[in-house]
């Protein structure tokens, strides 16, 4: 089957893995290994059971590998041979970061990582969090605990001491981690890699994709995850009276500036906007039309980032999430791999963390930062799910759209907007959840039991208020999948 077969690692003690291995789960030891190379000694096990931990039998689809030895570079896999890396000069390198899986049994997973390799788990969603519609999953990021902080940018963006391993299960019969299951097996749903420009990595596969018809495509992000200009915003934003923005907001819809989801045009000029605006309002309103087109995230970044920057995120649909002073940029691209139009497939993420360079108030120096800075995109797992299910019913309209099925395009434009509209929903509680569980762990790491107290209730409120949506947006795809048309 298409995938990702093998995941590697680099160990210190591969036969101290083999005996815990041997002693908890030898169904998952490959036969012969450890295998010992020049070298290298290399221990293989599956990584998965089918079922559940212990009782089922292992499942061959995906192994993980340990390797002791050739941290060098003077060591290869047997039958390869090395030979010189040579990019053009526009071409960025790009480093492992994390791997996401889709398994049958998460806490089976989970727990022979933690009894194997001592991985924790960092961050849970649970049953009714993570949910698009009726698709509902459950979600862990577990991981290892480096121990180490790292000097410099240059370092960290190398530097792969710390694992991160998401893993989902599907709740229900419907969505893309069950018909990843049924369609492909458990394995490796996507792997992430890291970058120094993650903007310029984008905007080139594009350029590439456009002048060629070949290359990575990427999920569309709906426009209002990025912001959109609404009368209650602009008045807040531009602090003038509610009734003045109302005027503003039917005065550059009118003049085809903003259209009527309130998304402004990319590039709209700030001359087009002054001349639009209502006589008696100031022309500085002009600014925060613009801005409208990454409210939302100017509200999370303020003026970390320049116009600039903010544009070529929105441009080349890229997501942010923030973890203190760190940022997290994040691009998923269409599936890869894909053995036939339709069926589900393995996809590539790349990321680009972004580490705080405030320094030391005392020693003046650079503060040390912390190995996989930015976290793992807390805020942007229900975007991604969601994405997946927007773009999945996108193209279903396009396809219904191609042989003249009006109501089944129809059908598909009511998704696309019911996703929408959960994800425009949900997008305030994922920050409010991400912003708890940053100053959970900056409380826990200075001693404050009671703010870290104040702050997980504040993440436990907001995954309840996430589950309150998913259940509003389960219901109601619910019902659009009782009046479906033929055909759907």
């Amino acid at each position: 089957r298409e995938g990702i077969a093998v995941l590697g690692f680099a160990a210190t003690d591969v036969e101290r893995l083999r005996a815990r291995y041997a002693e908890l789960h030898p169904k998952l030891l490959l036969p012969g290994t450890p295998r010992e190379y020049p070298g290298a000694k290399v221990l293989e096990v599956y990584a998965y059971y089918r079922g559940e931990k212990g009782s089922s039998e292992a499942d061959p689809g995906t192994i993980l590998r340990f390797i002791e030895g050739g941290g060098d570079g003077s060591w290869v896999l047997p039958g390869l041979r090395r030979v010189p890396a040579e990019f053009e000069s526009t071409s960025l390198p790009a480093y492992c970061d994390h791997w996401v899986s889709n398994v049958n049994s998460r806490e089976g997973f989970l727990e022979t990582l933690e009894e194997t390799l001592g991985f924790a788990p960092k961050v849970d969603f649970n049953a009714g969090v993570v949910a698009a519609g009726e698709a509902q999953i459950e979600s862990t990021v577990t991981g290892n605990e480096p121990g180490k902080l790292l000097a410099e940018a240059a370092v960290a963006l190398k530097d792969q001491s710390q694992v991160y391993l998401p893993t989902n299960n599907a709740l229900s019969e419907v969505g893309h981690v069950h018909l990843y299951l049924k369609e492909i097996g458990q394995g490796v749903q996507h792997i992430a890699s890291r970058v120094s420009d993650l903007p310029a990595l984008v905007q080139r596969a594009n350029d590439v994709r456009r002048m060629t018809g070949a290359g990575l495509s990427f999920l569309s992000i709906p426009r209002s995850y990025y912001g959109c200009l609404t009368p209650k915003w602009l008045s807040g934003s531009a602090g003038i009276d509610l009734a003045t923005a109302e005027r503003v907001v039917g005065a550059v819809t009118a003049a085809g500036i903003a259209d009527g989801t309130g998304a402004v045009a990319l590039d709209a000029a700030r001359e087009k906007v002054a001349a639009a605006l209502p006589k008696d309002v100031d022309t500085s309103v002009a600014e925060h039309v613009l801005r409208a087109r990454y409210s939302n995230m100017y509200a999370l970044l303020r003026d970390q980032v320049g116009e600039a920057t903010y544009m070529k995120i929105v441009r080349n649909n890229i997501l942010v999430d923030v973890q203190g002073e760190d940022l997290l940029f994040q691009i998923f691209t269409d599936k890869v791999l894909q053995r036939a139009p339709g069926e589900e497939a393995p996809f590539l993420e790349f990321i680009q963390r972004v580490c705080s360079e405030k320094a030391d108030p005392v020693s003046g120096q650079p503060r040390p930062m912390k190995p996989g800075c930015g976290g793992f995109g807390i805020r942007n797992f229900l975007t991604l799910f969601l994405s997946i299910e927007v773009s999945k019913a996108a193209k279903a309209r396009l396809d219904a759209q191609s042989v003249g099925k009006t109501e089944l395009a129809k059908y598909y434009g009511r998704m696309v907007d019911a996703f929408t509209a959960q994800l425009d929903e949900s997008n305030p509680v994922l920050t409010a959840i991400s912003d708890a569980m940053t100053a959970e762990g900056e409380a826990l790491e200075r001693g404050d039991a009671g703010a870290a107290r104040v702050a997980a209730e504040a993440k436990a409120q907001g995954q309840r208020d996430l589950m309150t949506i998913s259940s509003k947006y389960k219901g109601i795809m619910r019902d659009f999948r009782a009046s479906a048309p033929a055909g759907a």
